[in-house]
């Protein structure tokens, strides 16, 4: 088959419900042919193994190579994405009280909080003189020491910042990159664009022969 092109179009992130992964799934495709495409988009990508949630990453070297199985000389102009992610979620019946349950719960943590964070700011960051306001103002009695409040603080602070971290990987609930993953791939990102700039620059750069 000559002179056919195909354009392909991808996003860098596609959520699918079901474990055949095919053409369609992933990218919109266009030719002037509409019984390539139509074809095209029946072709397996993928077949996930797994029952759990789980992300999968692909590049549109993948896909090409697919389609060149099927018509060997046609063009491909890729318009999206070089690589991309498939994330799998099994599809289920949704437990709506225990959704219910968790959006109370998160909702509860930013209300409270929020509040707790303008207290401590308008008391300049008073921390203790704010527990004193608050033991007094529910049990109506001066605060003792090490109170409650004061446990709950120290034990809360350094557990929040291990669950939000989320970097052991043994109490991982999932694949998904840490916040401190995340900061140090953007750093290593932002410091090769910085050395190919000051490379430029300066004329440092080096010319292909």
């Amino acid at each position: 088959m000559k002179n056919v092109r195909l354009y392909i179009k991808i996003e860098k992130s596609i959520l699918i419900h079901h474990k055949v992964i095919r053409l369609k799934d992933v990218a919109k495709l266009y030719s002037p042919e509409d019984k390539i495409v139509e074809e095209l988009y029946q072709q397996v990508l993928y077949i996930i193994k797994d029952d759990k949630k789980m992300d999968y990453i692909f590049s549109v070297m993948k896909l090409m190579e697919l389609i060149h199985k099927t018509y060997a000389d046609i063009e491909i102009t890729n318009l999206g994405e070089a690589d991309f992610i498939v994330q799998y979620e099994p599809s289920g019946k949704e437990k709506k009280l225990w959704e219910y349950f968790k959006v109370a719960f998160v909702c509860c943590i930013v209300f409270f909080g929020a509040a707790f964070t303008i207290m401590t700011f308008n008391e300049d960051a008073g921390v203790s003189k704010v527990f004193r306001i608050i033991y007094k103002s529910v049990l109506g009695t001066e605060q003792v020491k090490a109170s409650i409040l004061e446990i709950s603080y120290a034990v809360g602070l350094p557990l929040g910042i291990i669950i939000f971290f989320n970097h052991f990987s043994k109490l991982k609930t999932g694949n998904d990159p840490t916040p401190m993953q995340v900061q140090l791939r953007l750093y290593e990102s932002d410091m090769d664009d910085t050395l190919i700039e000051n490379s430029s620059r300066e004329g440092k750069s080096f010319d292909v022969h």
